[in-house]
């Protein structure tokens, strides 16, 4: 396998943090490129009367931005291992923008964590690392909440 570019999908988790970790620790092994990539899901815009979207909307893409940057700017401070990175934060649903930017990228491994969620909410909500798992044209390393590294 020729890992070169290596995608890690992060958001503001326990097990996004535990995929960076294992992300940044195959890039360290294998000599490769880093992305963090973290989606800014749409918020459902408010409609005024007169059909202009409502100024909070705005206001939170704005921070949502800036909040995104920051929590990158965090997951690489702690886990990169000096790997340079590169920061990726796009406007979609999860699943859709993890593999758009991996395409776009040209990732080789995207890493992902997943809660590990069973039973109905599973079946009502699915699963973002397994719609990714599917639909991903690279290998993708699901990296579950539980995992514990032993070194």
């Amino acid at each position: 396998m020729n890992l070169k570019k290596i995608l890690i999908a992060v958001d503001n988790s326990t097990c996004s943090e535990k995929a960076a970790k294992t992300g940044y620790e195959i890039a360290k092994t294998f000599g490769a490129e880093v992305a963090l990539v973290n989606i800014i899901e749409p918020i459902p815009a408010n409609i005024n009367p007169d059909l202009t979207l409502a100024p909070v909307f705005l206001e939170t893409y704005d921070n949502s931005e800036e909040n995104s940057t920051m929590l990158l700017k965090e997951i690489e401070a702690k886990y990169s291992l000096g790997i340079p990175t590169t920061y990726l934060s796009v406007i979609d649903n999860a699943a859709h923008g993890i593999i758009q930017q991996s395409d776009e990228w040209g990732s080789n491994l995207i890493v992902i964590g997943t809660y590990g969620r069973t039973g109905l909410y599973h079946f009502l909500m699915g699963s973002v690392a397994e719609h990714v798992a599917r639909k991903s044209a690279c290998p993708v390393l699901i990296v579950p909440n539980k995992f514990e590294d032993k070194a």
